[in-house]
Protein backbone atom coordinates (compact mmCIF):
# COMPACT_ATOMS: atom_id res chain seq x y z
CA UNK A 1 0.00 0.00 0.00
CA UNK A 2 1.42 3.37 -1.00
CA UNK A 3 0.49 6.49 0.99
CA UNK A 4 0.38 10.06 -0.27
CA UNK A 5 0.48 11.44 3.27
CA UNK A 6 3.62 13.49 3.96
CA UNK A 7 5.59 12.17 6.90
CA UNK A 8 6.85 14.65 9.49
CA UNK A 9 7.05 12.53 12.62
CA UNK A 10 8.28 14.29 15.76
CA UNK A 11 10.74 12.83 18.24
CA UNK A 12 9.30 11.51 21.51
CA UNK A 13 11.50 12.64 24.40
CA UNK A 14 10.36 10.76 27.46
CA UNK A 15 10.51 11.67 31.11
CA UNK A 16 11.16 8.44 33.01
CA UNK A 17 9.11 9.79 35.93
CA UNK A 18 6.05 10.25 33.73
CA UNK A 19 3.24 7.67 33.89
CA UNK A 20 3.10 7.65 30.10
CA UNK A 21 6.71 6.43 29.99
CA UNK A 22 5.70 3.23 31.78
CA UNK A 23 3.04 2.57 29.14
CA UNK A 24 5.62 3.06 26.39
CA UNK A 25 8.11 0.72 28.10
CA UNK A 26 5.46 -2.00 28.40
CA UNK A 27 4.40 -1.57 24.77
CA UNK A 28 8.00 -1.90 23.59
CA UNK A 29 8.60 -5.02 25.70
CA UNK A 30 7.47 -7.16 22.77
CA UNK A 31 9.48 -8.26 19.77
CA UNK A 32 6.32 -8.38 17.65
CA UNK A 33 5.34 -4.80 18.47
CA UNK A 34 8.85 -3.57 17.68
CA UNK A 35 8.64 -5.39 14.33
CA UNK A 36 5.34 -3.61 13.63
CA UNK A 37 6.88 -0.20 14.37
CA UNK A 38 9.85 -0.99 12.15
CA UNK A 39 7.55 -2.11 9.33
CA UNK A 40 5.47 1.09 9.59
CA UNK A 41 8.64 3.15 9.11
CA UNK A 42 7.92 3.03 5.37
CA UNK A 43 4.51 4.66 5.80
CA UNK A 44 0.91 3.88 6.85
CA UNK A 45 -0.52 0.43 6.18
CA UNK A 46 -3.89 -1.20 6.67
CA UNK A 47 -4.33 -3.88 9.33
CA UNK A 48 -4.71 -6.76 6.88
CA UNK A 49 -1.45 -5.87 5.12
CA UNK A 50 0.41 -5.62 8.43
CA UNK A 51 -0.84 -9.04 9.51
CA UNK A 52 0.02 -10.62 6.16
CA UNK A 53 3.49 -9.10 5.82
CA UNK A 54 4.49 -9.99 9.40
CA UNK A 55 2.88 -13.45 9.23
CA UNK A 56 0.46 -12.77 12.09
CA UNK A 57 -3.14 -13.89 12.61
CA UNK A 58 -5.42 -10.88 12.10
CA UNK A 59 -6.69 -11.09 15.69
CA UNK A 60 -3.12 -11.10 17.05
CA UNK A 61 -2.15 -8.14 14.88
CA UNK A 62 -5.15 -6.18 16.17
CA UNK A 63 -4.17 -6.85 19.80
CA UNK A 64 -0.61 -5.63 19.27
CA UNK A 65 -1.79 -2.57 17.32
CA UNK A 66 -4.22 -1.71 20.10
CA UNK A 67 -1.40 -1.86 22.69
CA UNK A 68 0.75 0.46 20.58
CA UNK A 69 -2.14 2.89 20.10
CA UNK A 70 -2.91 2.97 23.84
CA UNK A 71 0.75 3.83 24.50
CA UNK A 72 0.55 6.74 22.05
CA UNK A 73 3.03 5.16 19.63
CA UNK A 74 0.53 4.56 16.85
CA UNK A 75 -2.28 6.45 15.15
CA UNK A 76 -5.20 4.85 13.34
CA UNK A 77 -7.73 6.15 10.86
CA UNK A 78 -10.40 4.82 8.53
CA UNK A 79 -10.22 5.27 4.78
CA UNK A 80 -12.30 4.07 1.81
CA UNK A 81 -11.34 0.62 0.57
CA UNK A 82 -12.48 -1.89 -2.02
CA UNK A 83 -15.10 -3.28 0.39
CA UNK A 84 -16.09 -0.31 2.52
CA UNK A 85 -13.78 1.44 4.95
CA UNK A 86 -10.46 -0.02 6.09
CA UNK A 87 -8.45 0.69 9.22
CA UNK A 88 -5.06 2.26 8.49
CA UNK A 89 -2.19 2.52 11.01
CA UNK A 90 0.67 5.02 11.08
CA UNK A 91 3.69 5.37 13.36
CA UNK A 92 3.49 8.43 15.63
CA UNK A 93 7.21 8.97 16.17
CA UNK A 94 10.39 8.37 14.21
CA UNK A 95 12.60 8.34 17.31
CA UNK A 96 12.16 7.75 21.03
CA UNK A 97 14.72 9.15 23.46
CA UNK A 98 15.06 8.62 27.20
CA UNK A 99 17.37 11.31 28.62
CA UNK A 100 18.82 10.91 32.11
CA UNK A 101 19.19 14.54 33.13
CA UNK A 102 21.26 16.00 35.94
CA UNK A 103 19.96 18.59 38.37
CA UNK A 104 20.89 21.49 36.08
CA UNK A 105 18.86 20.23 33.12
CA UNK A 106 15.35 21.29 32.16
CA UNK A 107 12.64 19.10 33.69
CA UNK A 108 9.60 18.72 31.46
CA UNK A 109 6.29 18.59 33.29
CA UNK A 110 2.70 18.73 32.13
CA UNK A 111 -0.80 19.75 33.10
CA UNK A 112 -3.77 17.67 31.98
CA UNK A 113 -7.49 18.50 32.02
CA UNK A 114 -10.30 16.18 30.94
CA UNK A 115 -13.39 18.13 29.88
CA UNK A 116 -16.85 16.47 29.59
CA UNK A 117 -18.28 16.90 26.10
CA UNK A 118 -21.35 18.56 27.57
CA UNK A 119 -19.35 21.20 29.47
CA UNK A 120 -19.11 23.65 26.57
CA UNK A 121 -19.34 27.34 27.43
CA UNK A 122 -20.56 28.60 24.06
CA UNK A 123 -22.09 27.15 20.93
CA UNK A 124 -23.61 28.07 17.62
CA UNK A 125 -25.13 25.04 15.97
CA UNK A 126 -27.54 24.16 13.16
CA UNK A 127 -29.82 21.08 12.98
CA UNK A 128 -29.77 18.21 12.57
CA UNK A 129 -28.57 18.21 16.17
CA UNK A 130 -28.99 16.61 19.55
CA UNK A 131 -27.46 15.34 22.76
CA UNK A 132 -27.44 11.89 24.39
CA UNK A 133 -26.62 11.20 28.01
CA UNK A 134 -25.66 7.73 29.20
CA UNK A 135 -29.34 6.91 29.71
CA UNK A 136 -31.52 9.07 27.43
CA UNK A 137 -32.01 11.84 24.89
CA UNK A 138 -31.51 15.28 26.45
CA UNK A 139 -34.49 17.58 25.72
CA UNK A 140 -35.62 17.30 22.05
CA UNK A 141 -33.85 16.21 18.90
CA UNK A 142 -33.12 18.76 16.15
CA UNK A 143 -33.73 21.74 18.42
CA UNK A 144 -30.80 24.06 19.03
CA UNK A 145 -32.39 25.05 22.36
CA UNK A 146 -31.40 21.62 23.74
CA UNK A 147 -27.79 22.81 23.78
CA UNK A 148 -28.69 25.40 26.42
CA UNK A 149 -30.42 23.02 28.82
CA UNK A 150 -28.67 22.67 32.21
CA UNK A 151 -28.76 18.89 31.71
CA UNK A 152 -26.36 19.25 28.77
CA UNK A 153 -23.49 18.80 31.27
CA UNK A 154 -24.32 15.07 31.39
CA UNK A 155 -24.06 14.62 27.60
CA UNK A 156 -21.93 11.70 26.42
CA UNK A 157 -22.51 12.37 22.73
CA UNK A 158 -23.51 15.53 20.89
CA UNK A 159 -23.97 16.22 17.20
CA UNK A 160 -24.88 18.98 14.77
CA UNK A 161 -24.80 19.70 11.04
CA UNK A 162 -22.59 22.79 11.12
CA UNK A 163 -21.46 25.41 13.63
CA UNK A 164 -19.30 24.87 16.72
CA UNK A 165 -19.06 24.12 20.42
CA UNK A 166 -16.47 25.92 22.54
CA UNK A 167 -14.83 24.79 25.77
CA UNK A 168 -12.79 26.79 28.27
CA UNK A 169 -10.08 24.74 29.95
CA UNK A 170 -8.54 26.11 33.16
CA UNK A 171 -5.00 27.32 32.60
CA UNK A 172 -2.99 25.36 35.17
CA UNK A 173 0.48 26.46 34.05
CA UNK A 174 2.54 27.43 37.13
CA UNK A 175 4.02 30.96 37.24
CA UNK A 176 7.41 31.53 35.59
CA UNK A 177 7.12 28.45 33.39
CA UNK A 178 7.37 28.17 29.61
CA UNK A 179 4.96 26.01 27.58
CA UNK A 180 6.70 23.64 25.13
CA UNK A 181 3.80 21.85 23.45
CA UNK A 182 0.02 21.58 23.57
CA UNK A 183 -1.89 18.34 22.92
CA UNK A 184 -5.64 18.05 22.32
CA UNK A 185 -7.45 14.75 21.80
CA UNK A 186 -11.08 13.76 21.34
CA UNK A 187 -13.20 11.11 19.61
CA UNK A 188 -15.30 12.36 16.70
CA UNK A 189 -16.77 11.50 13.30
CA UNK A 190 -19.14 12.88 10.68
CA UNK A 191 -22.91 13.13 11.21
CA UNK A 192 -25.31 11.53 8.70
CA UNK A 193 -28.89 10.31 8.89
CA UNK A 194 -28.60 7.07 10.94
CA UNK A 195 -25.01 6.47 9.79
CA UNK A 196 -23.04 6.42 6.54
CA UNK A 197 -19.65 4.89 5.73
CA UNK A 198 -18.93 7.37 2.95
CA UNK A 199 -19.85 10.73 4.45
CA UNK A 200 -16.86 13.12 4.58
CA UNK A 201 -16.95 16.16 6.82
CA UNK A 202 -14.36 18.90 7.31
CA UNK A 203 -13.91 19.30 11.07
CA UNK A 204 -11.97 22.38 12.19
CA UNK A 205 -10.27 23.13 15.53
CA UNK A 206 -9.47 26.56 16.97
CA UNK A 207 -7.32 27.29 20.05
CA UNK A 208 -7.74 30.73 21.63
CA UNK A 209 -9.61 31.84 18.49
CA UNK A 210 -6.73 30.77 16.21
CA UNK A 211 -7.59 28.14 13.59
CA UNK A 212 -4.95 25.43 13.96
CA UNK A 213 -6.13 23.04 11.27
CA UNK A 214 -8.81 20.88 9.70
CA UNK A 215 -9.43 17.13 9.55
CA UNK A 216 -11.73 15.46 7.03
CA UNK A 217 -13.64 12.72 8.80
CA UNK A 218 -14.39 9.93 6.30
CA UNK A 219 -17.65 8.61 7.73
CA UNK A 220 -20.34 8.44 10.37
CA UNK A 221 -19.73 5.03 11.93
CA UNK A 222 -22.70 2.85 12.84
CA UNK A 223 -24.16 -0.58 12.20
CA UNK A 224 -21.62 -2.03 14.66
CA UNK A 225 -22.01 -1.16 18.32
CA UNK A 226 -19.34 1.00 19.88
CA UNK A 227 -17.46 -0.59 22.76
CA UNK A 228 -18.89 1.93 25.23
CA UNK A 229 -22.10 3.01 23.48
CA UNK A 230 -25.18 2.58 25.75
CA UNK A 231 -27.37 -0.40 24.90
CA UNK A 232 -30.50 1.75 24.55
CA UNK A 233 -29.06 3.47 21.47
CA UNK A 234 -30.17 1.82 18.22
CA UNK A 235 -27.45 -0.01 16.30
CA UNK A 236 -28.19 2.01 13.14
CA UNK A 237 -27.48 5.27 14.95
CA UNK A 238 -23.99 6.80 15.18
CA UNK A 239 -21.97 4.44 17.36
CA UNK A 240 -18.36 5.59 17.59
CA UNK A 241 -15.73 7.90 16.11
CA UNK A 242 -11.98 8.11 15.64
CA UNK A 243 -9.63 9.32 18.35
CA UNK A 244 -7.73 12.30 16.92
CA UNK A 245 -4.73 13.92 18.60
CA UNK A 246 -3.60 17.46 17.78
CA UNK A 247 -0.14 18.70 18.79
CA UNK A 248 1.02 22.33 18.59
CA UNK A 249 4.66 23.14 19.30
CA UNK A 250 7.35 25.50 18.02
CA UNK A 251 7.55 23.64 14.70
CA UNK A 252 3.85 23.91 13.80
CA UNK A 253 0.64 21.95 14.21
CA UNK A 254 0.44 18.17 13.77
CA UNK A 255 -2.56 15.87 13.56
CA UNK A 256 -1.74 12.28 14.53
CA UNK A 257 1.91 13.02 13.82
CA UNK A 258 1.39 14.58 10.37
CA UNK A 259 1.92 18.33 9.96
CA UNK A 260 -1.31 20.11 9.00
CA UNK A 261 -0.45 23.80 9.46
CA UNK A 262 2.32 26.25 10.29
CA UNK A 263 0.53 27.60 13.38
CA UNK A 264 2.99 27.49 16.28
CA UNK A 265 2.49 27.44 20.03
CA UNK A 266 3.71 31.03 20.44
CA UNK A 267 0.82 32.23 18.25
CA UNK A 268 -1.74 30.74 20.64
CA UNK A 269 -0.73 32.95 23.61
CA UNK A 270 -1.63 30.24 26.11
CA UNK A 271 -0.07 32.15 29.03
CA UNK A 272 -2.13 35.31 28.52
CA UNK A 273 -5.41 34.21 30.09
CA UNK A 274 -6.69 32.13 33.00
CA UNK A 275 -8.23 29.70 30.51
CA UNK A 276 -7.48 28.07 27.16
CA UNK A 277 -10.41 28.09 24.76
CA UNK A 278 -10.96 25.15 22.42
CA UNK A 279 -13.50 25.40 19.63
CA UNK A 280 -14.52 22.36 17.55
CA UNK A 281 -16.86 22.65 14.61
CA UNK A 282 -17.79 22.48 10.94
CA UNK A 283 -17.75 25.67 8.90
CA UNK A 284 -21.01 26.31 6.99
CA UNK A 285 -18.95 27.02 3.84
CA UNK A 286 -16.58 24.06 4.20
CA UNK A 287 -15.89 21.87 1.17
CA UNK A 288 -17.48 18.92 2.99
CA UNK A 289 -20.30 20.00 5.32
CA UNK A 290 -21.03 16.58 6.75
CA UNK A 291 -21.73 17.44 10.38
CA UNK A 292 -19.97 16.22 13.49
CA UNK A 293 -20.43 13.76 16.37
CA UNK A 294 -18.33 14.23 19.50
CA UNK A 295 -18.18 11.33 21.98
CA UNK A 296 -17.57 11.25 25.73
CA UNK A 297 -15.88 8.66 27.90
CA UNK A 298 -19.03 6.52 28.24
CA UNK A 299 -19.90 6.46 24.53
CA UNK A 300 -18.06 5.28 21.42
CA UNK A 301 -14.80 3.33 21.42
CA UNK A 302 -12.47 5.40 23.62
CA UNK A 303 -12.97 5.91 27.36
CA UNK A 304 -12.03 9.58 27.46
CA UNK A 305 -13.61 13.00 27.23
CA UNK A 306 -11.92 15.97 25.52
CA UNK A 307 -8.38 16.03 26.91
CA UNK A 308 -6.00 19.00 26.87
CA UNK A 309 -2.36 18.50 27.91
CA UNK A 310 0.28 21.24 28.04
CA UNK A 311 3.95 20.29 28.47
CA UNK A 312 6.12 23.00 30.04
CA UNK A 313 9.52 23.70 31.57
Amino acid sequence: MTSDIPFTMPVLEMNIEDEQAMKVFKALASETRIRILQYLGNGPQNVSTIAEELDLPLSTANLHLSALEQAGLLFTDWRPGHRGSQKVCARAYSTITIPFRNSDSHIYRSTEVSMPVGAFTDCEIAPTCGLHSETKIISYLDRASAFYEPERISAQRLWFHHGYVEYRFPNRLPPQTTPESLHLSFEACSEAASHHYNWPSDITVWINDIEIGMWTSPADFGGERGLLTPKWVGIDSSQYGLLKTWRVDNMGTFLDGVKVSDVTLSELSVTDKSYVSVRIGVKPDAHHVGGINIFGKKYGNHAQDIVLIIHYI
